[in-house]
């Protein structure tokens, strides 16, 4: 089984740009991983594709040879979907398919377009990520069904709406100097606390932004980059994925995030390491609730403990394990389809050193992404580390 190196890594800024197409941000996200790996168009063996509602925001469907006549790439190409772990699936599929030694190259990423089906086609759009009959038609969207888990969380286990407010605080804080960030904003508890309320306890200031943008990352078998002599320090060393049900009333739990329990389980048994081992993170923080959900999930902190680690400081930028250095989905932004693959192109630059917040774990040597989709119903998680 061959290891999986990151060779390279590409991201458009995340925000509004209402003129450009999907194609046209892709192109630039994998021209930068293209150029950062150092390789050959044409050494490129396959294309695997995140991407969530395209088909309603451009009424494209059949998206993978697009994207690969848009990477300037002629290989196969896949689209992945599975909500806002699209890309986060394709990854993981990357990394079997390089493992089992059928591809020595292949791009993979994702794409989506947002900002221009404006914030009601946008929230109908990622509404579709939920259970049409039993949910959507109910009137369920993702800010109400975010706010039900965490009123379920404070039920159960306790904690605030200040609570919440410190995460946002410091993943705003973490994406000042990113400069592929859409909010490059500093904000206090105070601006959160008094920010309109989107559903109880949510407000504007838990929730993520509607973004367009791009993410590419170029994976590698160990023995193409030994042959090629490219500098490629971060493997891909642990990948799980888990699942729970579509519904909400259909599950056991709602403070929980059962399909991210397993997939970290999952990909630590397979990376070979254990929480303890983690020193930096990437999660899912679509709202600020599904941070605390997602770093119980991967075991950095007890269940019931990690509503008040942001307030405490253990998972700022200075802190024990400092999660969400890029700003999170939170600050950074949120396009879709894009989110999986920009995660895992955010902590292979922590780890490498060349990211404006690097100097905050400039000695770690093991980080873990969480993507989720929809309410958790599929979640993925990878283990990165610098190889020996």
């Amino acid at each position: 089984m061959s290891d999986v190196r990151i060779a390279g890594v590409g991201l458009t800024r995340f925000g509004e740009f209402p003129d450009r197409t999907s194609r046209d941000l892709f192109a630039e996200a994998s021209g930068a991983a293209i150029e950062d790996a150092g390789i050959d168009r044409s050494d490129v063996e396959a294309l695997f594709y995140g991407n969530f509602m395209g088909a309603l925001a451009e009424h494209q469907g059949h998206q993978g040879p697009l994207m690969a006549e848009a990477a300037g790439v002629s290989a196969p190409a896949t689209r992945f979907e599975s909500a806002c772990c699209s890309s986060g699936v394709a990854v993981r599929e990357a990394v079997k398919r390089v493992r089992n030694g059928e591809t020595d190259v292949l791009l993979v990423g994702g794409a989506e377009r947002m900002t221009n089906m404006g914030t009601a086609g946008a929230t109908e759009a990622l509404a579709i990520a939920a259970d049409d009959l039993w949910e959507v038609r109910a009137g369920m969207n993702f800010p109400g069904a975010y706010a039900l888990m965490a009123r379920a969380y404070f039920e159960e286990y306790g904690g605030s709406q200040e609570d919440l407010a410190h995460v946002a605080v410091k993943n705003h804080f973490n994406a000042l100097e990113n400069e592929m960030a859409q909010y490059q904003k500093e904000i206090t508890v105070d601006d959160v606390l008094e920010a309109p309320t989107v559903s109880d306890p949510i407000g504007l200031y838990d929730s993520c932004p509607i973004s367009d943008g791009a993410a590419a990352v170029v994976l590698v078998s160990d023995e193409y980059a030994r042959e090629q002599g490219i500098d490629a320090p971060v493997a891909v060393t642990g990948t799980g994925q888990g699942g729970d049900r579509m519904a909400l009333h259909d599950r056991d739990h709602l403070a929980r995030s059962p399909a991210a329990d397993f997939a970290a389980e999952e990909a630590y048994d397979d990376a070979g390491v254990g929480p303890d081992d983690v020193e930096v993170a990437e999660v899912h923080d679509c709202f600020t609730v599904a941070e605390v959900l997602a770093i119980e999930s991967l075991g950095l902190f007890e269940v019931g403990e990690g509503i008040d680690a942001a307030r405490r400081g253990e998972t700022s930028h200075d802190g024990a394990v400092p999660v969400n250095l890029s700003g999170g989905l939170k600050a950074k932004g949120h396009p879709v389809g894009a989110t999986g693959a920009s995660q895992i192109a955010e902590l292979t630059s922590l780890l490498r050193g060349d990211h404006v917040n690097s100097e905050h774990v400039e000695d770690a040597t093991c980080g873990v992404a969480h993507n989720a989709g929809g309410t958790v119903a599929s979640c993925v998680v990878h283990v990165l580390e610098v190889a020996q």
